[in-house]
């Protein structure tokens, strides 16, 4: 993500922000904690006009939690030239205004912008370390969500929650979740929360919903107790894959070795270099 979001940066797609002309809707509670610092919740919408629905400004009053989401960074707009540009500088721009707790930084968004919001979490767990999953979500070492260098998977295994929010009657999205969450505990990914909205289908998450999901996400942080087994099975497995690459390098079979390191990259990315990229060299 942050390699795709710098080269996106240079202009490699021919997309670009104009700072002058973007727009972001922001709401900021009255009241300052008694901390002194506000949570701050960076919104990605599924739509392209900046809106806060009024039906959470209690909520966000309540939680001393600053919103703000950008304007034109829909479904249709690219990814990584102007969604999870503008979702950053939405987050700067804030963090310069206003006192924001970090420990109370958080990033989410809807349905497609959910989705998006997860790569963000995955990407900067040094900056969000929690995301409200609300009508979207990936399974993690996919194609979509492929795991970052071992540093930032670290800090995100043990410093980042997720919440998910989705509809009682969003099927779809229900059993997208439930397979983002059994990716995520394979990958040793275990600080999950769920606050279902019955009743609900495809919709924004309602100020009940909020609330609950924003105490789940200041919540104090746990590790699963069993972290360091989990870790130590997936470095197994990870070595096991490299070895059977370089035996099928080895044998000649580079079709055989392309493939399996495709898939490796998809399942382990970055938790796989840097041998994973030696091998691709050879290929």
């Amino acid at each position: 993500m942050r390699e795709k979001l710098a080269a996106s940066e240079q202009g490699t797609d021919g997309q670009s922000i104009d700072l002058a002309r973007e727009h972001f809707a922001v709401y900021v509670p009255a009241d300052a904690p008694a901390s002194g610092k506000f949570g701050l919740l960076v919104w990605i919408s599924s739509f392209d006009p900046a809106g806060i629905p009024k039906i959470w400004l209690p909520v966000l009053d309540k939680h001393a939690m600053i919103v703000v989401t950008a304007a034109d960074s829909g479904n249709a707009a690219n990814v990584y030239s102007r969604r999870v540009p503008l979702a950053m500088l939405g987050y700067t721009n804030v963090t310069k205004a206003y006192p924001v707790d970090p420990a109370r930084t958080y990033v989410g968004g809807l349905s497609g912008g959910s989705r998006v919001a997860l790569r963000v979490a995955l990407a900067f767990p040094d900056v969000f370390h929690g995301a409200l999953l609300n009508a979207g979500s990936d399974s993690f070492g996919s194609a979509a969500l492929p795991p970052p260098k071992p540093d930032l998977f670290r800090q995100f295994e043990e410093g980042t929650r997720l919440v998910y929010a989705t509809g009682s009657r969003d099927e779809e999205n229900l059993a997208r979740d439930g397979h983002s969450r059994e990716s995520a505990r394979d990958l040793c990914i275990t600080d999950l929360h769920t606050e279902e909205m019955r009743g609900r289908g495809h919709d924004w998450i309602d100020a009940a919903t909020l609330d609950r999901a924003l105490t789940d996400l200041s919540a104090p942080p746990t590790v699963d107790a069993g972290l360091a087994a989990c870790r130590e099975r997936r470095t197994r497995e990870i070595d096991t894959q490299l070895h059977d690459i370089e035996a099928l390098l080895a044998a000649g079979k580079k079709p055989e070795a392309e493939d399996r390191l495709q898939h490796l990259d998809e399942r382990y990315g970055g938790l796989a270099a840097p041998r994973s990229v030696e091998l691709e060299d050879k290929l």
